[in-house]
């Protein structure tokens, strides 16, 4: 059996029986229930019922995994989304809004999904409490905006955070600050399933612990886990008493994604009198989203497809601005009533995203993943809203950072808006070096944040710092060679300039 497991793959293209494949599924399906059942032996009897939770969920999204092979997505049945079914947002916000605006935002709940850890930007601890802007967080700014329309409106909209293992116990800690504020904050954990070994597709974790050395054994799986996590932790069911209708879900590091007043109103009081279940914010590509899930019609469904579901022969064609010109943000509007059917149901379908990860030690592992998008096909009379590009602001890197802690944006109660002096709405390309990527290297790199309102590209490779009060104008491209070092002074214009390694500076 075992060298059967380890030859898996070889083994099910080889196969020339279903039936022989079929013992190996099964095969594989036992080995896992016995080690699934050894992990949870070594649960404290506190830890028992969440953890038995998890690993329910955990089997399920194992099981499909074995079933299913290949891309999932027959490219010939993909077609272009019908004309309604994605709106364009100046239609939606042409009609104004009702009198009672409050009664509608008191039906809905904004959520967060904050399970990301800032590694990618050499943090550590939860991405949300990383400092954007003039010493705020990505988790201050939310709770401002929120904020900012409760005392505007009158209103009772909560936060809700979906946090993972790894952010749980940091973000409660620093929700004590937030005590005082107009905003009522809960939260709840995702699931944590155990990193299968690539070879064996057994876990790597001996025991249910995940600090020390166990740490590497467990992941959240994605955010397509909301559903489950949400309906399971009982604040779903409280909320529905409670009279909340929707949920606005969105990635706490996307600066843009704000409640929208016309987005509520369209879904509470809808033109055919017919409610949308599931509403999904996209926007038009650039050559920089070229690999963005879109939005297709797919078996009389709108349907999301990501770039892992594409057959390789169809990849160039997904990544075509022309064929397909939109790209899910994440920014997600749901019907509570309908999370809570389906999850009664079990009949939310999310595509298995197999995200392999090398470990620290060299061991490679995969993790089966879901997306929360991905489920649109599951809810009745879904929606795409095609909104501006301003709704979409992800702070993925110190470039994106660069861009929001600059004078190209202004913030007001928790938000930002493009400052109105840029003369063009499209955001400057931003490439920082690899001596950038960790925040606080990049802080140190800057005195103070150059003025960039009339940037259209800048490229920064290698040991450069920039003095105060730099402004950067047009196409700017900064390279100190290996062992150089390249220093901006103080107040310099560099206006399209090539700076390079010897500190010569020419025209761009």
């Amino acid at each position: 059996i075992f060298i059967f497991i380890q030859d898996f793959s070889k083994a099910m293209s080889q196969a020339g029986s279903s039936q022989f494949q079929e013992v190996i599924r099964q095969e594989l399906e036992y080995s896992m229930k016995v080690e699934l059942d050894k992990i949870l032996a070594t649960a404290h009897s506190n830890e028992i019922e969440h953890t038995k939770k998890d690993l329910e969920g955990f089997k399920k999204l194992f099981h499909r995994f074995l079933q299913e092979k290949g891309p999932s997505v027959d490219w010939g049945k993909i077609q272009r989304p019908p004309e309604d079914s994605i709106q364009p947002y100046e239609k939606i916000k042409a009609r104004g809004l009702p009198d009672n605006i409050a009664s509608v935002l008191n039906k809905l709940v904004v959520v967060k999904l904050n399970g990301g850890l800032g590694t990618s930007m050499g943090c550590k601890g939860p991405k949300s409490l990383i400092g954007v802007r003039n010493e705020n967080t990505f988790l201050d700014l939310t709770v401002q905006q929120i904020e900012h329309l409760n005392k505007s409106y009158n209103t009772d909209v909560p936060l809700v955070l979906m946090n993972s293992f790894n952010t749980d116990d940091d973000t409660k800690k620093i929700l004590q600050k937030y005590s005082h504020s107009r905003v009522k904050i809960y939260t709840f954990n995702q699931s944590r399933y155990p990193r299968i070994n690539k070879e064996t597709l057994l876990p790597i974790a001996k025991d249910v612990s995940y600090s020390g050395e166990n740490t590497e054994c467990w992941y959240p799986p994605g955010h397509g886990d909301i559903y489950a996590s949400f309906y399971n932790s009982g604040l779903l069911d409280n909320l529905i008493a409670e009279g909340k209708e929707y949920i606005f879900v969105s990635n706490i590091d996307n600066l843009g994604a704000t409640v929208d007043l016309y987005i509520l109103n369209h879904l509470m009081n809808p033109p055919n009198g017919k409610r949308c279940e599931f509403v999904m914010e996209v926007t038009n590509k650039t050559r920089a989203d070229v690999k963005g899930g879109t939005l297709t019609q797919y078996e009389n469904k709108l349907r999301l497809v990501e770039i892992a579901q594409v057959p390789k022969a169809h990849v160039d064609e997904f990544k075509s601005v022309s064929k397909f010109k939109i790209f899910n943000t994440n920014n997600l509007w749901i019907a509570l009533s309908a999370i809570k059917r389906l999850q009664e149901k079990n009949a939310i379908d999310m595509e298995i995203i197999v995200n392999p990860k090398t470990l620290d030690g060299g061991l490679n592992v995969i993790q089966l993943e879901t997306a929360v998008g991905a489920a649109i096909k599951s809810f009745e009379n879904s929606l795409g809203i095609n909104v501006p590009r301003s709704r979409f602001l992800p702070v993925k890197t110190t470039s994106d950072l660069l861009l929001v802690m600059s004078n190209l944006y202004s913030l007001n109660a928790g938000s930002l808006t493009m400052s109105e002096k840029r003369e063009f709405p499209t955001v400057p390309l931003v490439k920082l070096g690899s001596s950038f990527t960790k925040v606080q290297d990049y802080l140190r790199r800057f005195e103070s944040i150059p003025d960039m309102l009339e940037l259209d590209h800048l490229t920064v490779s290698g040991d450069v710092t920039f003095g105060k009060n730099v402004s950067l104008k047009g196409t700017v491209i900064i390279i100190a060679n290996h062992g150089d070092r390249i220093d901006i002074p103080a107040g310099a214009l560099l206006e399209n300039k090539i700076v390079s390694g010897n500190l010569r500076i020419l025209d761009h």
